[in-house]
């Protein structure tokens, strides 16, 4: 008798959890973005989580939960409930703090549900409008001969402006004065001002102030020129040859979230990354919707290992490590 109770308990709990997932959403989702208002993470989490809503009958909220090259924020929804009403936007970052932080409190492999990659950001290399070289070999040179006197700004620890700035360091086997900021918006107030000499950022960040002419631009990190910015050379082109940065966004929910919700979820992604309006959106920003067939949880799910086991190597040859 005692078992035929577990059993019939075991099966109401299923059942509830079930007939939950199939009627889900029935509020508002919160999208968690790990880094200030304002940076390129943020301006895709807006752009995809207003289209998501229509799709899925509920508000996508967007929260803002900064700190820790994105590791509060990503803690956050790796401790939510796995209800799939906090999910995640997080980029590369989240790919290389296993190996950035010595004290994480999460797992990004075993405490998080992927829903799907959603694009993969071109980066740029820029300058203040005062910074001498002209172009990429002009820039390599200077801050060869000038590595004392020469500044670099970046988002944070873990940010994909320190990534690119940590590999374009390497790759010219030069160091120069790196300056951390609490964030993308600051750091190129800084960067207008004067304050410091060049920055590698996302096209998403740095689209606008190109056009708008305000900084010098010496190249981008793919291996096409972006449709937005047709006269910027690739790094490549630009005699870089080999320097290729695409900084990827993924969305996942906590761990155990059930699978009919992340189903919604990844066909609610779908619709917003197949729809006319994100894909114009995105194409001002010099970026676009990731292909179909690596939108799908399984590609996400064995594509972070790979980028983890890509890094570390990457980040024990520079010596950054943070608590």
């Amino acid at each position: 008798m005692k078992f035929n109770k577990i059993v019939l308990a075991s099966f109401a709990f299923a059942f509830s959890s079930f007939a939950s997932a199939q009627a889900y959403p029935t509020k508002p989702i919160t999208m968690i973005v790990p880094f200030a208002a304002g940076g390129p993470t943020d301006t895709v989490a807006r752009t995809v989580g207003a289209i998501m809503s229509k799709s899925l009958g509920q508000t996508v909220l967007i929260e803002n939960a900064g700190g820790a090259g994105g590791n509060i924020g990503i803690e956050k929804v790796a401790k939510a409930s796995p209800d799939g009403y906090n999910i995640l936007l997080m980029h590369i970052g989240i790919s290389t703090s296993a190996s950035l932080y010595r004290n994480l409190r999460y797992s990004a492999v075993n405490d998080l549900e992927p829903i799907g990659l959603v694009t993969t950001v071109p980066m740029t290399m820029i300058a203040n409008k005062d910074f001498p070289p002209n172009n990429m070999k002009e820039m390599i040179a200077y801050v060869k001969a000038n590595k004392d006197k020469v500044s670099y700004a970046n988002a944070g620890v873990g940010a994909a402006s320190h990534l690119c700035g940590m590999l374009f360091m390497s790759a010219i086997q030069t160091d120069v004065l790196t300056v951390p900021y609490k964030g993308t918006a600051p750091a190129m107030t800084d960067l207008l001002g004067g304050q410091v000499n060049f920055m590698c950022d996302q096209s998403t960040n740095t689209t606008s102030q190109i056009k708008g002419g305000k900084v010098k631009v010496y190249g981008v990190t793919s291996k096409v020129r972006v449709a937005s910015l047709p006269d910027v050379p690739t790094m490549d082109e630009a005699g870089f040859k080999g320097f290729e940065v695409g900084i990827w966004h993924g969305m996942w929910a906590p761990k155990a979230t059930p699978k009919p919700i992340i189903d919604k979820l990844n066909a609610a992604l779908n619709d917003a990354l197949n729809s006319d309006d994100l894909k114009k959106k995105f194409a001002d920003l010099g970026t676009a919707p990731e292909p179909v067939e690596r939108r799908k949880p399984d590609v996400l799910r064995a594509f972070l290992p790979a980028e983890i086991a890509k890094w570390g190597p990457i980040i024990k040859q520079a010596g950054v490590y943070a608590d």
